[in-house]
């Protein structure tokens, strides 16, 4: 247990709404949720938050928006939710700010149903949907008075969003673990936000905002913003209404949504767990880390500037592990692991709290700068909370996976600057922009030195707080405040190659952990000698180790040799308990060895796991080695598939079917 959570049982004894009243551990032994609800109130007040330096405007080719004329900068809903119709409908009253003279306003919507717009008297503004391209989906153009200088114009918008958005996933309450009420939730990232709400849906564009979201009142709504009525407000016949404010400006895509059965468990006064009530429990136990983790990150790199931490755990459903979406990171619940052997999860959806939601890659060009960053940041919380060597060893496992998609993406794609143009931004979605970023700044920071390197670091969170940044702001700041006009040094850090160029560059060196060593003797014991697979020593690895014994390969193997065989597939399956893992980053590994050696019964227990979860890391990956197999895994692939889909969110659908294809197309 960490220091803060032992804390954590005294002080629940002496605050004022401690443990048991916010939902903490009761008397009994088990959660009691909900206890206590603060009053609805307004907003806390916070000074506005000042860049040091101007925006810059750049053109992102994944909106139509043009910003440098006219640009939103802030948006407030008040919608409704319709689970019959699974549709949400109301208003999105935008501030919007330009240019002098400027009478256009341009913004993006996908699959919108767009019924009026008008300006804050409530006379009608002409407006006009362009043609649709795929994945970018349409120009709203809205035709304004002329603005004027420092001018703050409001323009609302009266819309529908349609079944299909591809943000929005609405559950039955079959596909809840309460098994009882329905549930919605969203995801924006990367161009999302645009089917659910209109807006500009550039990350470069931020915006504050505001929400009144209208729900069954057998539900609670939740978001990513401050709770202004925890405990809702009337809103008409079997309905209630929730308030929220984001007084922070945001890039579009962290405007966030979930509506269901959830309950709230709290670990210390500013984090907490939601989640179905059946779960709370167990996640409330399995996320206590993260009051620690937030003092670490504070100590390492400046304050939390964002009031509140909580952690929304979701239905399987959720396409990704986790997504930073400000004040309540969702979660995948892969992650409830029981032993809190994942929550390295939390610590790097904590870290965009500084890189990604403070400082945003201004265009999905730049998307290194959010993931490569928050890399590097979450290894350094995990080194401070749990050691260097569990950090060591996430960092090796991170360089084999990056060599791996190396060797497998275009080269142009192995560049840490990308050009998306005409792709889909989740084109750039690779362990290039995460681990490939992270190796880059532990070089740098191996080269100039720790304290030298996190110096720099914490100050560029503070100079660039709230404003886009791109890959040339990055290297304009590090050349400013780091190497200062030091040309041997510039030579040594090889910023330029490690950004522009595909590949690796020279200076990148491969990290090593101890606690691999004999992992790596027990595999080609194993794998080479035909030893027994080492149950003992399997039980006393933890997760990484376990992950390193599985993806270990002879590194004499040569291309399209067989080293495993039914027999040894069996017999690992057998003493290490691999049908029945918990643990899913453990039971993904098996099953794609399983898979890829055509052994039947981890098609059957891929069977088990992919109807239990839509995590796109997991589902994706196991789809396409299935389908690599010719006729034997694709008649398990459609076979599966086939009763899977229904149960996945779009992001994940859209992954593979492109794979499996569409079932019944």
């Amino acid at each position: 247990m960490s220091v803060r959570s032992l804390l954590l049982a005294g002080a629940c004894a002496v605050a004022v709404s401690g443990c048991a009243q916010m939902g903490g551990m009761n008397s009994g032994g088990g959660m009691e949720p909900d206890l206590f609800i603060p009053p609805a109130r307004e907003p806390d007040p916070v000074a506005p938050p000042r860049a040091t330096r101007p925006i810059q405007w750049v053109r992102d080719v994944h909106s139509y928006a043009r910003p440098e004329i006219a640009r939103v900068t802030h948006v407030d809903l008040n919608l409704t939710t319709d689970f019959a119709a699974r549709s949400l409908s109301g208003t999105a009253t935008l501030d919007v700010q330009g240019r002098a003279g400027a009478t256009e306003l341009i913004l993006d919507v996908r699959d919108l149903d767009v019924r009026a717009v008008r300006d804050a008297s409530g006379a009608a503004l002409p407006f006009t949907v362009g043609a649709a391209k795929e994945f970018l989906g349409s120009p709203l153009t809205i035709t304004l008075p002329a603005l004027r200088e420092g001018e703050t114009r409001k323009v609302v918008i009266d819309y529908a969003t349609r079944p299909e958005a591809a943000a929005l996933q609405w559950l039955t309450p079959a596909q809840t673990a309460g098994g009882q009420k329905p549930y919605l939730f969203s995801q924006g990232q990367a161009i999302l936000t645009r089917t659910w709400v209109p807006t500009q849906d550039s990350p470069g564009i931020r915006q504050t905002y505001a929400a009144r979201i209208v729900v069954p009142s057998e539900l609670k709504a939740v978001m990513s913003a401050e709770s202004l009525t925890p405990n809702g407000e009337p809103a008409g016949e079997r309905r209630t209404a929730y308030r929220f404010a984001m007084t922070n400006p945001v890039p579009p895509y962290l405007i966030a949504l979930g509506v269901g059965d959830v309950a709230f468990a709290d670990i210390d006064e500013r984090t907490g767990v939601w989640t179905e009530p059946s779960k709370l429990h167990a996640a409330h136990d399995e996320l206590m880390p993260t009051a620690e983790m937030v003092d670490v990150a504070e100590a390492l790199y400046g304050p939390y500037r964002w009031g509140r931490y909580d952690i929304l755990v979701l239905p399987p459903s959720f396409p990704f592990g986790g997504m930073e979406n400000p004040r309540l990171t969702f979660a995948t619940p892969t992650i409830i692991a029981g032993d809190q052997s994942l929550v390295s999860l939390v610590a790097h959806e904590l870290a965009h709290s500084w890189s990604g939601n403070l400082v945003t890659n201004a265009t999905w060009d730049d998307f290194w700068l959010n993931e490569g960053f928050t890399v590097y940041f979450e290894n350094r919380i995990m080194e401070a909370v749990y050691g260097r060597d569990r950090a060591m060893m996430e960092q090796v496992l991170g360089w084999q996976s990056l060599q791996d998609t190396i060797a497998d993406l275009p080269t142009a794609d192995t560049r840490l600057k990308l050009d998306l143009e005409g792709r889909d931004p989740d084109e750039g979605l690779t362990d290039v922009a995460y681990e490939k970023g992270a190796f880059f700044l532990r070089t740098i920071e191996r080269v100039v030195g720790r304290e030298r390197f996190d110096a720099w670091l914490k100050g560029y969170f503070e100079r660039n707080a709230f404003v886009p940044m791109t890959t040339e702001l990055f290297l304009e700041d590090i050349r400013t405040h780091l190497i200062r006009g030091d040309q041997a040094l510039e030579a040594q850090l090889m910023m330029d190659a490690w950004i522009y160029q595909p590949g690796l560059p020279s200076n990148a060196m491969a990290p090593t952990s101890d606690a691999f060593v004999p992992v790596d003797a027990a595999a080609r014991a194993t794998f080479v000698d035909g030893a027994p697979p080492p149950r003992a020593l399997w039980e006393g690895w933890n997760t990484q180790q376990r992950q390193r014994f599985l993806a270990w390969r002879p590194e004499e193997l040569q291309p399209g040799a067989d080293w495993l065989n039914r027999d040894r597939l069996a017999a690992l399956d057998q003493a290490l308990d691999l049908a029945d893992e918990g643990n899913a980053e453990v039971r993904f590994a098996w099953l794609q060895i399983g898979l890829a050696h055509r052994y039947e019964p981890a098609a059957v227990s891929a069977e088990q796991f992919l109807l239990s979860m839509g995590r796109r890391k997991f589902v994706l990956p196991l789809f396409t080695t299935m389908w690599g197999e010719g006729d034997w895994g694709r008649g398990w692939a459609t076979r599966i598939y086939t009763k899977a889909r229904p149960l996945y969110h779009p992001i994940t659908t859209g992954s593979v079917d492109a794979v499996v294809g569409r079932p019944g197309s």
